[in-house]
C-alpha cells in the first residue's frame, strides 16, 4: 500500500513537472522507482513467512502465528510510512527540482533516508520471523 501511494504521489509530481521541463522527466523518475522497491520488501517477508508454515512437517503453535503476524506488520507498516514519505517528498522534490536543479541531491538524500525506514522494518520483520518455531524445546 505504501508502494502504491508513493508511486502515485510521485507520479503526479513527475507529470506536472514534465509540463514545465520535459528534459528532466527521466531524471525525476527516481522517487517512483524507490517507491516500487517497497513492494519488493513486502514480497520478501511474504516468502519468508510462507516457508515457515508447513502443516505436514510439524504443528503450528500460537507463538509462531504471532511471530509471523508481527513480522508482516512490522514490514508492512514501515513500508506504508516510508511510501507516504517517499510520495510526499518525491512530489514536492521533483516540482522544486524543475525550478531549481541544485535541489536534486538534497531530494535524493531525503528519499534515501525515507527508504531506510522501510529497510529497518524489513530487518525487524526478518528477525521476528526467524523467532518463529523457537517457543518449544525440541
Amino acid at each position: 500500500m505504501g508502494a502504491a501511494y508513493g508511486t502515485a504521489k510521485s507520479g503526479v509530481g513527475v507529470a506536472s513537472m514534465g509540463v514545465m521541463r520535459p528534459e528532466l522527466v527521466m531524471k525525476s523518475i527516481v522517487p517512483v522507482v524507490m517507491a516500487g522497491v517497497l513492494g519488493i520488501y513486502g514480497l520478501i517477508i511474504a516468502v519468508i513467512i510462507s516457508t515457515g508454515i508447513n502443516p505436514k512437517a510439524k504443528s503450528y503453535y500460537l507463538f509462531d502465528g504471532y511471530a509471523h503476524l508481527s513480522s508482516g506488520l512490522a514490514c508492512g507498516l514501515a513500508g506504508l510510512s516510508a511510501g507516504m514519505a517517499i510520495g510526499i517528498v518525491g512530489d514536492a522534490g521533483v516540482r522544486a527540482n524543475a525550478q531549481q536543479p541544485k535541489l536534486f541531491v538534497g531530494m535524493i538524500l531525503i528519499l534515501i533516508f525515507a527508504e531506510a525506514l522501510a529497510l529497518y522494518g524489513l530487518i525487524v520483520g526478518i528477525i521476528l520471523s526467524s523467532r518463529a518455531g523457537q517457543s518449544r524445546a525440541e
